[in-house]
């Protein structure tokens, strides 16, 4: 006989209610989880689209190879964002699966974690300015290039004289500046490969090249834009009858070559002094230009006015007087001089 005493009855019924206590209270856990991983989740995405502390819009710098912590570690800093950690989060759970890109960037004031993400994954960089004004010799626009801030590199090579196009220019942080002589030079050439084929027919300029020198001399000649087509049609008519340009900028260039200011007036000594490009010396156009020459200077050259004209002169109000004859010219350079 077994001296196991009897088991009692009642035994199962307290474990099968021990089994129904522990599953409702496993059930219990998993509600509360929900609602506390709900919560974070709404909390987290309220806190992604939320108005940001930036009082003022504000430019930063993402700077190449930077991840998801440093980018957010600097828009902290910068003041864009006042918590890294939800920028986080919420880039992983929320923000499309875009890469964050390198670069300058313009943050408004107010924006929130989520624009500020979508700024950076558009790559909606800051565009910076540079104008090259009219009449600038390469030298000079190549200065002009140095000292622009945000670029980078040097600028090693530039084309012939002429063939840079002034312009306002757009480039983001860190763009090459040889990269942007060559846009230059390219800009250029599609001006004038617009241009040329509706020049006015007849002239005596036989090449796109001879455009942009004689439109060099007539953009150091006047600054006036009423006057271009004018002073162009002077020029053009003293070609057709064979006559020496007798352009002072051209006798400026000669000596200087663009480089530096000249500095002083221009003597009768530098008149009859041979250069290159000395047009009181040479006859017909000088083998370059002798600056950059804009768009209205060459559309002038290639739609000079219709005029007979052959001289003109300063007339003391930052104009110029105009003369069919020498005797005119002579009246007018008498009464500037008065």
């Amino acid at each position: 006989m077994s001296s196991r005493p009897p088991s009692k009855a009642k035994q199962p019924k307290k474990k099968a209610g021990l089994g129904r206590r522990l599953a409702v209270a496993f059930v219990l856990l998993i509600v509360v989880a929900a609602v506390v991983v709900g919560s974070g989740w709404v909390w987290l995405e309220k806190r992604f689209h939320a108005v940001g502390p930036l009082q003022t819009e504000k430019i930063v710098v993402i700077a190449k190879g930077s991840g998801a912590g440093r980018i957010a570690q600097d828009l902290k800093d910068a003041g864009v964002i006042d918590d890294p950690r939800v920028f986080n989060w919420a880039l992983k759970l929320f923000a499309e699966k875009k890469p964050l890109r390198a670069g300058e960037f313009a943050f408004p004031a107010a924006v929130s974690a989520a624009a500020a993400v979508r700024i950076l994954q558009q790559g909606r960089a800051v565009s910076r300015r540079l104008t090259i004004a009219e009449g600038l010799s390469n030298a000079e626009v190549a200065a002009v290039i140095a000292s622009a801030k945000g670029l980078k590199g040097t600028v090693a090579a530039l084309p012939e004289e002429g063939w840079l196009l002034p312009e306002t220019y757009h480039y983001t942080l860190d763009e090459n500046r040889a990269a942007l002589v060559t846009r230059m030079n390219r800009a250029m050439t599609d001006v004038l490969n617009q241009l040329w084929p509706e020049r006015t027919k007849g002239l005596p300029i036989k090449s796109p090249a001879e455009a942009v020198i004689l439109a060099s001399i007539v953009e150091k000649e006047t600054g006036v834009a009423g006057e271009r087509a004018r002073v162009a049609a002077v020029f053009i008519n003293r070609l057709r009858l064979g006559m020496r340009l007798q352009s002072d900028p051209t006798v400026i260039y000669g000596i200087t070559r663009g480089e530096r200011p000249f500095g002083r007036p221009i003597s009768r000594k530098d008149l009859q002094t041979p250069t290159s490009h000395n047009t009181y010396v040479i006859k017909g156009l000088p083998p370059t230009a002798i600056a950059n020459p804009g768009r209205a200077a060459l559309h002038a050259v290639l739609h000079p006015a219709d005029s007979q004209d052959l001289y003109f002169v300063a007339d003391g109000s930052g104009g110029h007087a105009f003369a069919k004859t020498l005797k005119q010219h002579n009246a007018n350079v008498a009464k500037w001089r008065r």
